[in-house]
């Protein structure tokens, strides 16, 4: 299998290290440790920094520097990944707070970069949303507690998902309340998150209100409406999308209910509806699409890519269940199914991959032998 941009794999080899290590950490976190070693595993305490910036926001920076096409903006996604390494590595985390922190002001700068060559909604949703990343971290860096900075990362999932799904929005003709509506309901989410850190109490709540009514209008508006009618790949990428806006409005709507930012079951499951179900689900859709730009390589869709959705879903609807039932063995269980879900389509991307490269070598050498 020959890839066109070797460059890219440790990039992404220090993204992986910031998945394995926070779901291992999530894992150990509920006493679902199995056979994993837990002796050493100091950095469980960091499961979310490593699931946010190790590796969302690691992958997030590999993929905004394959669209910008300038070498320098590769320096992101390798100051957050080895910030990342840190957090694993060190007990205390070491420099990866800091190395984060200056990644997510990396981030900035590209995001900015983007804004400059063309200044559209699509665009400045990704800047703004890089902006409470930085805002996170700067909270997270300066003392503050991981809830406190927990709803500004969820902004930046948020704000960079919907800026792309603005985007693909230009691919059909748009109704006339279409994009205003979607101004209004990321006005309000925007809103809420600010004055988060002034109302405790009412912030949050007004960003869940925002966030509802982004899922809302992502299943009336976005394109998937009609992809979802198309055979194979595009049915598959809408139905794990469509899925994941169902995720976001369930996590909006148990902020809205009254979910503290502060280390509770209430908490933990709007965390993992969010980060769980609406995140992975766009990772899901939008790996045989993202693949090729970032390697080079054909990640061919397969039916059975659907066991892992389902699988995936499976396991957040039991998490969020467990968590607002306070079931500490509906949480370990969930959280397993979690776990072999990714690890499932890890494994399965793998396969087809190295699938499709064993038949485009077989043609090749068939090609070849007709030649002679």
């Amino acid at each position: 299998m020959a890839l066109k941009h070797p460059g890219r794999v440790p990039l992404l080899l220090l993204a992986a290290a910031g998945l394995v290590t926070g779901v291992w950490g999530g894992l150990v976190r509920m006493q679902t440790t199995f056979f994993l070693p837990v002796d050493h595993a100091a950095w469980i305490s960091f499961h979310g920094p490593l699931m946010v910036s190790g590796f969302l926001g690691t992958l997030i920076a590999v993929e905004r520097a394959v669209a910008y096409a300038k070498l320098w903006t590769y320096v992101v996604p390798f100051v957050t990944g080895i910030g990342g390494g840190c957090l694993i590595v060190f007990a205390d985390g070491g420099p990866g707070p800091q190395l984060v922190t200056a990644g997510a002001f990396g981030y900035v700068v590209v995001a900015l970069a983007i804004v400059r060559r063309q200044c559209t909604v699509f665009t400045v949703l990704p800047a703004l949303g890089a902006v409470t990343w930085l805002v996170g971290n700067g909270l997270w860096l300066a003392g503050g507690t991981i809830p406190r900075s927990a709803l500004w990362w969820v902004a930046f999932i948020v704000l960079t998902i919907v800026g792309e799904r603005l985007e693909l929005a230009r691919m059909k003709r748009p109704t006339r309340h279409e994009k205003p509506l979607a101004l209004v309901a990321v006005s309000v989410f925007g809103v809420g998150v600010a004055s988060s850190l002034w109302i405790e109490s009412l912030g949050p709540r007004i960003a869940g209100v925002g966030m509802a009514l982004l899922a809302v209008w992502l299943l009336v508006f976005d394109i998937t409406r009609r992809t979802i009618r198309l055979p194979g790949l595009p049915r598959f990428t809408a139905v794990c999308l469509i899925s994941g806006y169902v995720w976001l409005g369930v996590a909006g709507g148990i902020l809205t209910a009254g979910a503290e930012l502060v280390s509770s079951l209430p908490y933990d499951a709007l965390l993992h509806a969010l980060f769980l179900g609406f995140a992975f689900s766009m990772i899901f859709g939008h790996a045989p699409i993202v693949m090729p730009a970032v390697l080079g390589v054909a990640l061919p869709y397969r039916r059975v890519f659907y066991a892992h959705v389902a699988l995936l879903h499976a396991a957040v609807a039991g998490r969020v269940g467990a968590d607002l039932a306070g079931s500490a063995s509906g949480r370990s269980y969930a959280g397993a199914v979690a776990a072999v879900a990714i690890g499932l389509f890890v494994l399965s991307s793998l396969y087809a991959v190295l699938r499709e490269s064993r038949l485009c070598e077989s043609g090749l050498r068939e090609s070849g032998t007709t030649r002679r």
